[in-house]
């Protein structure tokens, strides 16, 4: 691409571009609000549906999202600040407040199954252990209804520790999703040596995929390979009922997205409400 006209103008070395300098406040504007909203403890979980694709009159587990709140009440989904956040301290307090909230909803829910999201960096960090050591004593049943969602890129950046934990964990009961699996770049012997019990599809490979001839390849090949190392399949950004069909035909065994239910912090166990169970 040709590059644009700036007069001749040549900013000095070291001097940041109009871009940098709007992209550095975007992300101090970002962790400044993340870390009022840690502090106040203005955070919460909504929760949405994974659906059998065998049967979708109910859900297979609930995926908690973590919610902060900022200055002004509206409610910031964790896509817009994850990003920003994810090697810093204020990362590892969301994973804990997550982790937390999760934890006591599994608590208050018996017959309920949860996925929490965490950073495989988390797992270095004592508090968060603590809660979930903590959290798991004190119900013998709530470890096999907890389910950690490990991001690809997360997992790939300590291998070894993740390795470790996970099978520490899997020892107590506790099963792990591998998120946004196809959004990286997984050395696939990773997951011979990781054994995760759920492979979560990125949603870019779902989206439309009824009409999408290259992403039916590319997700038949992930059902193919979750089926090998004997892995749970979920699709994530499940949005049709074309979408759906298709995914039901090729052998998903789960879907979560819009379709079958958006994100919502008042589920039927809050409400009361069991015509929500379903989404």
């Amino acid at each position: 691409m040709q590059d644009s006209d700036h007069g001749g103008f040549v900013a000095p070395p070291g001097a940041d571009s109009p871009l940098s300098y709007a992209v550095s406040e975007r992300d101090r504007n970002i962790m400044a609000m993340v870390k009022e909203a840690v502090a106040r403890r203005h955070v919460m979980l909504a929760f949405q549906p994974v659906i059998p694709a065998a049967r979708p009159d109910r859900p297979a587990f609930w995926e908690g999202l973590i919610r902060i709140m900022d200055s002004t009440g509206r409610v910031i989904p964790a896509r817009d600040f994850i990003d920003t956040i994810e090697t810093t301290e204020a990362g590892r307090q969301i994973d804990c407040l997550s982790l937390e909230m999760g934890l006591q909803t599994l608590l208050d829910n018996p017959g309920l199954r949860l996925s929490i999201n965490m950073s495989a960096r988390s797992i270095g960090y004592p508090r968060w252990m603590d809660v979930l050591n903590r959290g798991l004593s004190h119900d013998p049943t709530i470890a096999e209804r907890l389910i950690l969602e490990i991001t690809e890129s997360s997992a790939m950046v300590v291998p070894d520790i993740v390795q470790v934990f996970m099978a520490d964990m899997q020892h107590r009961g506790v099963a792990f999703a591998l998120d946004d699996f196809g959004a990286g770049y997984t050395a696939f012997r990773y997951l011979r040596q990781f054994y995760f019990d759920i492979l979560k599809i990125d949603g870019q490979f779902i989206q439309s995929i009824h009409a999408d001839p290259d992403n039916q390849v590319l997700t038949q090949a992930m059902i193919s390979i979750a089926r090998h190392f004997e892995m749970f399949t979920v699709a994530e950004y499940v949005e049709t009922a074309e979408d759906a069909d298709f995914l039901t035909e090729v052998g998903i065994d789960c879907m979560q997205g819009y379709f079958f239910g958006a994100p919502t912090t008042r589920p039927y166990w809050i409400t009361g409400d069991t015509a929500l169970r379903a989404g």
